[in-house]
C-alpha cells in the first residue's frame, strides 16, 4: 500500500511494529540526477540535500528518533542495539522501542524481519554477494526468536525480468543449493536473468522462516524507485525502515 509517496509493507505484522519504504515521489531537496528524495550520503548528492531529506523523513513518518543508518558494504555483519553511529554492517537488530532501523538500496534487496510476538525487529541489505554469503541467515541468528516465529517482508529490488547476471553470480548460489538454479533463466551464452527476491525466499525457507511476504517489485522498471543499473550508476538511494513503537 502506498500513501503520499510512501510504500507501506503489506504484511500482518503485530501491533507496535511499524515499517515504511520511501520513493522518489516524496517531495525532497535533491536536484537532478538524484531528484527528489535521495537518502544516500555516499552516492554523489549534495550533503545538505541528503541532510534535509533525512530530516524530512523523520518528520513525515513521525519517527520516535532519527533512523540508525548503516555503512553498507555487501557483507554479513549485523549491528545490535547500542552500536556506534553508522557502523559498517549490512543488517541491524533491535529490541528497543523508538529505535528505527534503516536500509538504503537502489536495486539490492531490503528485507525486514519481526518476531511474531512483536518483541524485536531487524532489517537487512541483500545484494547478491551478501545474500550468497548468508546475510539473511546471519540476521536471523541475531534474533532471539526461532526462525519459525519470525516473519519477513521482501522489499523493492531489481526484478527477475531486468537483472541479467554472469556465471559468477549463478555459481555462488547453486554451489550449496542446486535447487537455486530455478531462479536463473538463460539469456545468452554465459548469462542468465536472476530472480533475486526468489533466491532470498529460498534461503529464508531453508533457514526455517515460513511467513514470507512482499516481493513482486522491479526497481529498474518502476520509476518510483532509484535503480543503480537504470541510472548508469548516478543513482540515489531509497530507504526501507522498521521500528517498534
Amino acid at each position: 500500500m502506498t500513501t503520499e509517496g510512501w510504500l507501506r509493507p503489506d504484511w500482518p505484522a503485530p501491533a507496535g511494529v511499524h515499517a515504511a519504504v520511501s520513493t522518489r515521489d516524496v517531495p525532497g531537496a535533491s536536484a537532478s540526477p538524484f531528484e527528489r528524495f535521495n537518502l544516500g550520503s555516499r552516492c554523489g548528492d549534495a550533503a545538505e540535500a541528503v541532510a534535509a531529506n533525512r530530516a524530512a523523513l523523520a518528520s513525515m513518518l513521525d519517527l520516535p528518533a532519527p533512523p540508525r543508518w548503516l555503512r553498507q558494504v555487501h557483507g554479513i555483519a549485523v549491528a545490535d542495539t547500542g552500536a556506534q553511529d553508522e557502523p559498517e554492517a549490512d543488517a541491524a537488530v533491535t529490541r528497543t522501542r523508538g529505535e528505527p532501523l534503516a536500509i538504503l538500496t537502489a536495486d539490492c534487496l531490503p528485507v525486514l524481519f519481526c518476531a511474531v510476538d512483536g518483541g524485536e525487529v531487524a532489517a537487512a541489505h541483500a545484494g547478491w554477494r551478501g545474500l550468497a554469503a548468508g546475510v539473511l541467515e546471519a540476521t536471523l541468528g541475531h534474533l532471539r526468536a526461532r526462525p519459525g516465529a519470525v516473519m519477513a517482508w521482501l522489499g523493492p529490488c531489481i526484478g527477475a525480468a531486468s537483472y541479467e547476471v554472469g556465471a559468477e553470480v549463478r555459481e555462488a548460489f547453486i554451489a550449496d543449493d542446486a535447487g537455486a538454479e530455478a531462479c536463473f533463466v538463460p539469456t545468452r551464452p554465459g548469462h542468465w536473468l536472476c530472480d533475486l527476491a526468489g533466491l532470498a525466499r529460498r534461503r529464508l525457507e531453508r533457514a526455517g522462516v515460513c511467513a514470507i511476504y512482499g516481493g513482486g517489485f522491479d526497481t529498474l522498471a518502476d520509476p518510483r524507485f532509484y535503480s543503480y543499473r537504470r541510472d548508469a550508476a548516478r543513482s540515489g538511494r531509497f530507504a526501507t525502515l522498521i521500528w517498534l513503537a
